[in-house]
């Protein structure tokens, strides 16, 4: 009775705003999910409005082509990417100011301006990027994967390119092109992971999953070095690829190794890099200690664990994983997003759904955990890859939700850490 009163509490909810925010209602966890930002299409800060006409005009604006699909947060910057499928993507790398935005559709500010974020400038600007990481050491870690379209209209216009930015300052501290080993005539790489290790700022390495070309590159930043890794755990579940999204089914059976996330350092000083193939409803997990070493990495196959499904509709692009080893991921399938408390094996019964709504998050593509707050951005892909978006609608939303509200009375919450010989027990 107590759970049906609270569901039909948040269905009200659901209508209500605070501070001009909407509030939608959720049948998990105990707060609602805010909605912070929202957009029928994307807008970009422009010097002035003739700027702006000016570059509709030459097609170098196109409002309908734009979909955000990564989000990251560092102080006040909400960094938000636009990968350039279509034509008329003005930057990709983009920023809303959280000071002086606190809700509505701000319009995109080129990170960190126009000029670099120019498409095809090779070395001197960001083509097209996906999902970005800001370290605790003020840096954001952008790769630029030099693609203009999709799919078959791809064109390579510059080699993958990883970018580190200094956020205090603004300015590029380094860039790496991946080497020719590094990839494959199939490669497309859309995610980053970044493993800070006890060794401070400069012991900090990069992961970078090959999602069509089924590998994973490591760079490391102190010898600013890159190698590849190969593993069949790579590759996509030949069962897994029927999709069925905001009323469309579609088959994306090719998509493998996509979704990463990073526990927190354990005690023997490493790390756990979980990951799964995007077409796959199976977590898979591995230790840094492994993947940090150049040559330890190219023969430790049995080093790769197999973690159990998440279960049925488990489709996953996205994962996070907090200080406190809550992992969150979205679960596009169900437009929602699931957690796993660390603490617990990876095991159906130890995961929760602790945000669903069939409006609210159609494809919930990014993921993000900062401060005790969860963030989500919801795009409907899928209906813009393959049919039309209505621009009379509201077509993307970035939202928000207490961590401990979300796992308030799941699984997550009820499970302390626990060590077994001074270890986790992935380890």
């Amino acid at each position: 009775m107590f759970r049906k009163f609270l569901f039909v509490c948040f269905l009200f909810l659901g209508n209500e705003s605070v501070n001009g925010l909407q509030k939608w209602g959720t049948q998990f966890g105990q707060a609602p999910l805010l909605e912070r930002f929202f957009w029928r299409a994307l807008d970009f800060a422009y010097p002035d409005e003739a700027s702006r006409n000016f570059a509709m005009m030459r097609g170098e604006f196109i409002p309908e082509n734009a979909l955000p699909v990564g989000i990251e947060i560092w102080r006040n910057k909400l960094f938000v990417t636009v990968p350039r499928w279509r034509n008329g993507i003005p930057a990709t790398l983009n920023y809303i100011s959280l000071d002086t935005n606190r809700g509505g559709s701000p319009k995109l500010t080129p990170y960190p301006n126009w000029a670099q974020n120019k498409a095809g400038a090779c070395g001197s600007a960001i083509t097209t990027a996906y999902r970005i990481h800001a370290d605790v050491c003020d840096r954001l870690w952008v790769l630029d994967t030099g693609t203009i379209g999709i799919g078959n209209t791809t064109i390579q216009a510059c080699p993958y390119t990883l970018n580190v930015f200094d956020l205090t300052t603004d300015k590029i501290l380094r860039q790496y092109r991946l080497r020719a080993e590094d990839i494959n005539m199939n490669t497309f790489i859309a995610n980053i992971a970044v493993d800070l290790g006890k060794g401070g700022c400069e012991d900090a390495y990069a992961y970078m999953s090959d999602e069509l070309g089924y590998g994973l590159i490591v760079y490391s930043w102190e010898q600013n070095k890159s190698w590849r890794i190969t593993h069949s755990y790579f590759m996509p579940d030949p069962l897994a690829g029927d999709y069925n999204i905001g009323g469309l089914n579609f088959q994306w059976g090719e998509e493998g190794i996509f979704g990463m996330s990073l526990s927190p350092i354990a005690a023997n000083g490493y790390r756990t890099l979980f990951f799964h193939p995007l077409s796959s409803r199976r977590e898979f997990a591995i230790s840094t200690r492994i993947l940090r070493d150049e040559q330890l990495s190219q023969d430790s196959y049995h080093e790769f664990q197999v973690l159990p499904e998440r279960g049925p509709l488990g489709h996953c692009t996205s994962s996070v994983m907090d200080e406190n080893g809550l992992q969150f991921y979205n679960l596009i399938d169900q437009n929602a997003v699931g957690c796993w408390n660390s603490a617990l094996p990876y095991a159906a019964e130890n995961h929760a759904v602790v945000a669903r709504h069939d409006t609210a998050m159609i494809f919930p593509a990014d993921v993000k955990v900062n401060r005790g707050l969860l963030w989500v951005i919801s795009d409907k892909m899928p209906v813009f890859l393959l049919s039309t978006l209505n621009y009379t609608d509201v077509n993307f939303r970035i939202l928000t939700m207490p961590v401990r509200d979300a796992i308030a009375g799941t699984v997550c919450e009820n499970s302390p850490w626990g060590y077994v010989s001074n270890s986790l027990w992935w380890e």
